[in-house]
């Protein structure tokens, strides 16, 4: 084991980062001031709005187009997991081109494939992400189609029916949020293949980029105006 301390150490940091940001993101004050956050916000505000409209056409081509983007991900990700399948079973010819390589970067063969199986297990993750997200737009869809007319917008029926569907409308948005994540991490992970040291710099700059992204980027200011 003294002989992969260092890949120990570098998934570790990789699990801890990947926790302790979501954990930030999801359940802390400092998270609801991010970019999701806000956005959450606005949903509640669709809702409301959809109850002072007869005509809902424009309504639910916009709940088609959320569907298909959260169904193209979930394709996506299946096929991502049959490319790390694909290279988990050509290990012999993946370490030798590693060992062709001016600088060798080759692993022993279990520690290859142990890399292997962590990112067919982060896809398979980033999968029923997804495939969860796409079905809670489903339901979302269907709570869109039964919603009261504008005449009784007024009613508790009608309040009882925005707060249910603001509620999973925000899960749909929260599972289809991890699985972006998951895809982004995944990213980072691919440093491992080359080293952990990589893997300690890949994992930090992920890190970075998507805290950027949710907290220091233009759209996090424009939703904050």
């Amino acid at each position: 084991m003294r002989a992969y301390l260092v890949d120990i150490l570098a998934v570790s940091f990789f699990v801890l980062e990947w926790t302790v940001y979501a954990l930030t993101l999801e359940h802390t004050a400092y998270g609801r001031d991010s970019l999701s956050a806000r956005m959450h916000i606005y949903r509640e505000v669709w809702i409301r709005r959809m109850l002072d409209r007869e005509a809902r056409m424009v309504d639910m081509q916009i709940m088609a187009s959320l569907q298909n983007g959260t169904a193209f991900f979930a394709s996506t990700s299946l096929i991502a997991v049959g490319g790390a399948l694909a290279l988990l079973r050509s290990t012999s010819e993946a370490l030798s081109v590693l060992q062709a390589l001016p600088i060798d970067i080759s692993p022993p063969p279990a520690l290859w494939e142990i890399k292997c199986v962590g990112l067919v297990l982060i896809f398979i993750y980033t999968f029923f992400k997804f495939a969860w997200a796409y079905r809670l737009f489903n339901y979302v869809a269907i709570l869109l189609g039964s919603m009261p007319p504008a005449s009784q917008r007024d009613t508790p029926q009608a309040e009882a029916h925005v707060i249910r569907t603001t509620r999973l409308f925000e899960a749909a948005g929260r599972h289809f949020n991890r699985g972006q994540r998951a895809f982004f991490f995944a990213l980072g992970y691919l440093g491992w293949f080359v080293s952990p040291w990589v893997l300690f710099a890949t994992t930090a700059a992920v890190v970075i980029v998507t805290w950027r992204r949710q907290f220091a980027s233009s759209a996090w200011q424009a939703m904050g105006s």
